[in-house]
Parts: C-alpha cells; sequence; structure tokens
C-alpha cells in the first residue's frame, strides 16, 4: 500500500500547498488535516499552537505517513523543531523554502514578509533570511484579517480587495522588489495583493518551493511514489465540512474525499 505525505495546516490555506504537490508529483497520495474549526492560528500562543499541531501529528500519524508536511506558516514558527524531534519521519515547514525562494528572486535585496500575528511575531521569516544573506533589508507587517477572510470562503468578494488594500497599506509604500506571502492564505488573495503592490513586486508563495522540497527529500530517500496507481487523496477537517469542501473544490478543481473529524476546541481568549 503507498505510503502518503501527511499534509496539516490551521484551515484551508494548506491546500495551497496541496494543490502544488498535486502538480508536481502528481503519483503521491495525500492525507491532509485543516484545523479548521481552531483557526486561526495566528491570535493564539505559541504553546497552543504547539499543542494543537502535536494532537493533529498524532491522528496523522495512525496513517504512517512518509512525510509531514505542516503547511501552516505559524505553526511552522511554533512547533517544527518540536515535531522534528517526535517522530521518525522527515518534517518539513513552509518558513525556509518560503525564504529561500525570496533570496532567490530579489535583485535589490529588499524583502517583504506579511503573515499572521503568530508568524510576524515569532521573527521567523528574519531569521530564516538573514542565515541565508545577512545583508538583505526585511519589512514585516502582520495582516491579521486575511486568513479569516479566506476560511470564510469570501476570498473573491469586493471585501477582499478593500482588507488587502487596508492591510498592505504601510508595506506597499517601501522600496521592496519581493513580497513573501507568509501565510498559506494568502495566494488566495494573489490578484488583490498584486493589484495593491503593483507590477514591480514579486509576489513569493512558498507553495511551490515546499513541493520541490517534498520532491528532493522523497527522492534522497528512495521515496517517491511509483507505477501508474492514480493515488486517492485523504482530507480531514475539524470545523464546518461543507465551507472546507468548497473551499477545496474551487481551488483544487476536483471534488474531495472529506471526514469531518470532532475534538474539544477552545477559542482564543
Amino acid at each position: 500500500m503507498q505510503q502518503a505525505i501527511a499534509i496539516l495546516d490551521s484551515g484551508v490555506g494548506g491546500l495551497t500547498v496541496v494543490k502544488e504537490v498535486m502538480r508536481q508529483l502528481p503519483r503521491e497520495k495525500i492525507i491532509y488535516f485543516g484545523d479548521t474549526a481552531r483557526a486561526p492560528y495566528g491570535p493564539r500562543t505559541p504553546e497552543e499552537v504547539c499543542s494543537f499541531t502535536e494532537q493533529i501529528v498524532d491522528f496523522l500519524s495512525q496513517f504512517d505517513p512518509k512525510m509531514i508536511v505542516i503547511a501552516c506558516n505559524t505553526a511552522t514558527a511554533a512547533a517544527l523543531e518540536y515535531i522534528k524531534g517526535k517522530v521518525n519521519v522527515p518534517v518539513i515547514g513552509v518558513i525556509h523554502p518560503g525564504a529561500r525562494a525570496a533570496i532567490s528572486a530579489t535583485k535589490t535585496g529588499q524583502i517583504g514578509v506579511i503573515g499572521t500575528l503568530g508568524t510576524i511575531r515569532s521573527g521567523a521569516y528574519i531569521t530564516a533570511l538573514k542565515e541565508l544573506n545577512p545583508g538583505v533589508e526585511i519589512v514585516s507587517k502582520a495582516c491579521p484579517t486575511l486568513a479569516p477572510l479566506v476560511e470564510q470562503g469570501r476570498y473573491e468578494t469586493p471585501e477582499a480587495l478593500e482588507l488587502v488594500q487596508e492591510s498592505l497599506t504601510e508595506i506597499r509604500f517601501y522600496s521592496l522588489d519581493c513580497l513573501i506571502l507568509g501565510c498559506t492564505h494568502y495566494p488566495f488573495l494573489k490578484k488583490e495583493i498584486r493589484q495593491v503592490m503593483g507590477p514591480n513586486v514579486k509576489l513569493i508563495s512558498s507553495a511551490d518551493e515546499t513541493a520541490r522540497e517534498i520532491s528532493t527529500i522523497l527522492y534522497q530517500k528512495n521515496c517517491l511514489a511509483r507505477g501508474n496507481e492514480i493515488p486517492i487523496h485523504q482530507f480531514f477537517c475539524s470545523g464546518d465540512p461543507e465551507i472546507f469542501r468548497k473551499i477545496a473544490l474551487q481551488w483544487l478543481g476536483e471534488q474531495i474525499e472529506l471526514t469531518p473529524i470532532v475534538w474539544q476546541v477552545a477559542n482564543p481568549s
């Protein structure tokens, strides 16, 4: 039986990574968990996010995945190193792939980062970017209203452009040539972000680079799927399955096999 790649997120944002994995690695089976009942993770404490991530990893481990992908920037910042020490399969996050893509793309060394409160507060992107190139200049901005907009399926509404304009008011006046979409929900708003930032700012989504890293690691470990078997992906969510199913259909272009999971949910204070 084919071992799957397990991908988890606070909600629907990780579907941007799923879409790239399906495109780049069409033979690979994916098991996805979106913690939609407890999204967004951004306002929560790192300890809470780490605890939620551990709970989801424990759930996904029953499927014996060959790799775990934390497709959530907030959870990557809070829990990646902890989860790496807890499981015996490769674990990757989305921050380093995104940082690498930005360093590769920038011509001026002026890089912007937008993300959730948790991701921006953690300084994880600044650390990752400076490790790769200490000379880059970085401007960071938390955009706490954008991920909830996507979770509610309101990313193709006039309100979406208004919220993006409001969120990027300050950062768009810097001389940036790259902007990292430091939340996997933000590619859903790529059109609006591009409209506000203008054509001279390259938008960096970590989804492409994360899928490439998955491919590289599985190749190195001789774990790439073989044969012509068409994988049947499995999706789980902890919140409203109808909203999740609708967003997945719009984003992935296909119906999905979705199982709702109910567990104790604590809301952010």
